[in-house]
């Protein structure tokens, strides 16, 4: 019987050390696709480092870029400011120069009619129109309009 027991015992040991090899040779499949994986993971790790780097030099570049733009922006605003006062300050004056025009042909137009009744009338539109013609001819030829 001692020696049945033997061979029962060395028998279980058997398929308990096969038991023991089946199960190392799972793990060891899964260590390796771990492996794989970690590999595969460090990949996609270094990917993304060198994209984070990539986007934040753009966010850099974006940021350089806004700064320039408002720098311009508000010089050309301050510009557009100062060029627009200038305009408005330019149509007051011609404002000014069409009613003094128009006051010199209302105070030409009848001495002009006195000495020649045969001429045809001209309405005052049309004067004062064909006095700023003249006017702004003259100041071409003298170089003062732009």
């Amino acid at each position: 019987m001692s020696h049945s027991l033997g061979i029962v015992i060395e028998s279980l040991v058997a398929v308990l050390l096969m038991l023991t090899i089946g199960y190392c040779m799972l793990l060891n499949k899964r260590l390796k696709r771990l492996k794989a994986d970690e590999q595969s993971l460090k990949a996609t790790i270094a990917e993304l480092i060198t994209a984070t780097e990539i986007a934040e030099r753009a966010i850099g570049g974006l940021k350089h870029t806004v700064r320039d733009v408002n720098e311009n922006l508000g010089s050309q605003l301050t510009a557009a400011t100062q060029m627009a006062g200038h305009l408005k300050s330019m149509l007051a004056e011609g404002d000014g120069v069409i009613r003094r025009l128009s006051k010199i042909a209302i105070a030409a137009r009848p001495s002009q009619e006195a000495e020649s009744a045969a001429a045809p009338t001209v309405s005052s539109a049309k004067a004062v129109a064909a006095a700023a013609e003249a006017f702004s001819e003259r100041r071409r030829a003298n170089g003062l309009a732009a």
